[in-house]
């Protein structure tokens, strides 16, 4: 098999079954929006809908986890907006260097991830109360360790992957490779290791899972540290796009944006079904969308109006194809 018969049958796996639908609904908004807007195509706008995609775009991973073993993580946005104070005011107010500073934000989010996971296990709480719970205790202490301060002036460790390179006549952010990097290695994860098969399989059916020897526990508390993983290196590349600490940033659209891109992308409600590659083609949509409707004039409130619609509409398709599986 030749270079190009590889790359071929790589693209027919990873655009295939339940992706089918969100690219052909990719596809059709893109031609929607370059018969629009003149503008739509020009290869910088397109790397401008990455850059705005790229913090979304990583918080979905873990919202995919999640939502695969028939969870909902409410706290991700809010989580992430700790994180990033947590590293931007370790490194601007307290003189941390930016490094280890990054790390203990990063590992401040698996901390949550962790709290989220060992409460849906250990005392076997539904998902949608813990991390509503944990979206308010986060929410909280972000604006109490930020006294509702905005942190800039950040080092260059922190912005290093809002800095852009020129490729194809656009510029692109680091940040948008790592995103990439981060959907490659988690749909490797999710569907060339056992790992994998046993997030799958947790999600379908947790009492069979548990019957055949799988430690379902030890599954979805992984999931969930993984998913706080994602957060906060969404935190990161939140604090490198807007060069600031904001206790005010990412805490409310995040959250919605990264679960609609999950639904948008395919992965059932329901757990078990679902790809990480539709998730990232749901959360290029949404970008397209608010991207779109900009460009062509629409006010932002409408914007919310359609993504909300699309929301309820990919919700439906999801109930109706749940009911005749069962």
């Amino acid at each position: 098999m030749n270079g190009r018969d590889a790359v071929l049958k790589l693209l027919r796996r990873l655009v295939a079954g339940q992706t089918i639908g969100p690219f052909v609904a990719l596809v059709l908004t893109m031609a929607f929006f370059s018969y629009k807007s003149d503008r739509f195509l020009h290869a910088q706008n397109l790397s401008l809908v990455m850059q705005q995609v790229m913090v979304v775009g990583v918080l979905a991973i873990g919202q995919t986890l999640v939502i695969l073993t028939a969870g909902i993580d409410l706290s991700c946005g809010t989580v992430m907006a700790f994180g990033q104070i947590v590293m931007t005011k370790l490194a601007v107010a307290n003189g941390v260097p930016a490094v280890p500073a990054i790390i203990l934000g990063i590992l401040t989010c698996i901390g949550f991830g962790i709290v989220n996971g060992g409460l849906v296990t250990g005392v076997r709480l539904p998902a949608f109360i813990v991390t509503l719970g944990t979206l308010n205790i986060a929410l909280a202490l972000t604006h109490i360790v930020s006294n509702d301060l905005t942190f800039s002036g950040l080092p260059s460790e922190l912005l290093y992957f809002g800095r852009t390179f020129r490729l194809a006549g656009a510029d692109f952010t680091y940040g948008v490779v790592l995103m990439l990097v981060l959907y490659g290695l988690t749909w490797y994860a999710l569907t060339q290791t056992a790992w994998g098969r046993h997030v799958h399989a947790v999600g379908d059916n947790s009492e069979a899972a548990r019957l055949t020897g799988i430690k379902t526990g030890r599954v979805l508390l992984s999931v969930y540290a993984i998913a706080g993983l994602m957060y906060g290196i969404a935190a990161m590349l939140l604090a490198a796009r807007t060069t600031l600490g904001d206790p005010n940033a990412g805490q409310t659209t995040e959250n919605l944006d990264s679960i609609t891109a999950v639904v948008l992308g395919g992965t059932s409600l329901f757990g078990g079904r679902g790809s990480v590659i539709g998730t990232l083609i749901g959360a290029t949509i949404v970008g397209i969308f608010r991207n779109g409707l900009t460009l062509i004039g629409v006010e932002v409130i409408y914007q919310y109006l359609v993504t909300g619609i699309l929301v309820i509409l990919a919700v439906s398709v999801d109930q109706l194809t749940h009911r005749r599986r069962t």
